[in-house]
């Protein structure tokens, strides 16, 4: 096998390909200082091309399941791709990634499809995906600071888990975090992990547009590096969710891979994988992939209704997927060029239909986030349209942990979400303690439509 490595690197690119201006990374910049258009991390495709596919796919299977560092993580065991010239001594990590595929015979057989798999990122250190793209840029700043780059702090503009996840990993850098958050927008559970871990936590009285305004002007300040997922290291580590899905699939790729949407940088992540996949010969074709957004922060929805010819901000009302409540997403560039790339699709979900996506698949197994809602939601109305094909293959990428919205699960369950079926509710019952009392709620509960005999309800 030809894996020598020495010759890797990789360095930012503008995304403007009548530009193609470059940068090193250990510069200091987010967007083109010539065009003005976002950047992407670029690597050397030549020099990894002289890896075969087969050689990337048997690299990467003997590392799973690993126990020697770096490989414990679902992004180092893939570094490579990723950052090619960090050493080990400056990887921050927690173990991110390798999150399973769930999979359920009842789930699939209710939607009408060949397959179905929910990607639980959210199975993660903070309880997000975003982990997956912290532990690249951390390590970055690392390598960074290694080289003599002034680095005082890191922020971050947040409407959640984007904060928790800076917080814990600066800390376990030794870097001092800087959160803006949108006051009163985010769960408890939220809130409280960056502050746990010892951020400087700052909430303002607007929306997440709002913070990221003022992040992007904090961070011209000298020493303050930003890291929200304009700074394309973040991408880098979320594209490695799609070779990981198809490596848990044996290097088999789904027809569909679902993705809820907001600030929009995970659906250009999502597309870098598997375009980079599909580059080294590890697949030989590519999925289509669907954006969700709430319907109450759907700017890129109104676009592709207009065949993206034109894409405008929107003021995002409140919405129970508080973590996609974004009306002028930075990433909007990628994600359109994702999307056309991808032959993709953007649909929208009510807080209705989230919430109802949200319920009814809990009833096979799972603890939906909102967010997952949305990308489940979409799931149910492509189906109905036909759009999705019986008998398809598809991925729903879950981005969060249902534990941080425990507040969302329990307005709905206490009927509390208008315009949601009553029926899904799960009311608790209260009863003496009394065996006879007992047996006639057990017998009541039985002889109806419960949780396992779901025909009337679903």
């Amino acid at each position: 096998m030809s894996l020598t490595f020495t010759k890797l690197k990789a360095e930012f690119r503008c995304i403007n390909d009548s530009c193609g201006a470059t940068y090193d990374l250990n510069e200091v910049v987010y967007e083109c200082r010539k065009c003005g258009s976002l950047l992407q991390v670029s690597h050397d495709i030549n020099a990894l091309k002289e890896t075969s596919g087969k050689e990337w796919r048997e690299l990467f299977d003997s590392r799973l399941g690993s126990v020697k560092f770096p490989n414990t993580s679902g992004i180092w065991n893939k570094r490579e791709w990723v950052l090619p010239h960090v050493q080990d001594s400056e990887i921050v990590t927690s173990g991110e990634g390798l999150s399973h595929l769930f999979h359920s015979e009842r789930l699939t057989k209710h939607f009408g499809l060949g397959d179905l798999w929910i990607k639980q990122c959210g199975i993660s250190h903070t309880g997000s995906f975003k982990d997956l793209g912290m532990t690249v840029l951390l390590s970055q700043v690392k390598h960074m600071l290694n080289s003599g780059t002034k680095i005082r702090a890191v922020a971050c503009a947040s409407s959640g888990d984007t904060s928790a996840a800076l917080a814990s990993y600066a800390a376990k850098a030794g870097i001092p975090a800087i959160i803006f958050l949108p006051a009163g927008k985010v769960s408890q559970a939220q809130l409280i992990q960056p502050v746990s871990n010892g951020a400087k936590v700052i909430a303002l009285e607007t929306d997440f547009d709002g913070c990221m305004k003022i992040v992007k002007e904090v961070t011209k300040e000298a020493g303050i590096y930003l890291a929200n997922s304009m700074n394309s290291l973040r991408i880098e580590g979320q594209k490695t969710i799609a070779p990981e899905i198809v490596q848990q699939l044996e290097w088999n790729v789904p027809d569909w891979v679902i993705i809820p949407g907001g600030n929009l940088g995970n659906v250009s992540a999502l597309g870098a994988g598997f375009e980079m996949a599909k580059e080294l010969g590890l697949i030989d074709k590519l999925p289509r992939i669907v954006l969700a957004q709430a319907e109450n922060a759907n700017p890129l929805y109104l676009s592709y209704l207009k065949n993206f010819e034109e894409f405008s901000p929107v003021d995002a009302k409140p919405t129970l997927a508080s973590a996609i409540q974004i009306g002028n997403p930075v990433s909007v560039q990628k994600a359109i060029r994702t999307l056309k790339k991808f032959n993709g699709i953007v649909e929208q979900a009510s807080e209705a239909e989230l919430s109802e996506a949200s319920a009814k698949t809990d009833l096979f197994g799972l603890y939906n986030d909102p967010h997952t809602g949305v990308a489940l939601a979409a799931l149910y109305k492509l189906r109905a349209k036909g759009t999705i094909a019986k008998g398809e293959k598809v991925v729903v990428i879950s981005t969060a942990h249902g534990l941080k919205f425990t507040e969302f699960k329990l307005k709905f369950h206490e009927g509390k979400i208008p315009g949601t079926d009553p029926k899904l509710a799960n009311v608790i019952r209260s009863c003496k303690p009394e065996v006879g009392a007992v047996m006639d709620e057990i017998g009541k509960f039985l002889n109806s439509e419960s949780a396992l005999n779901l025909k009337d309800i679903l």
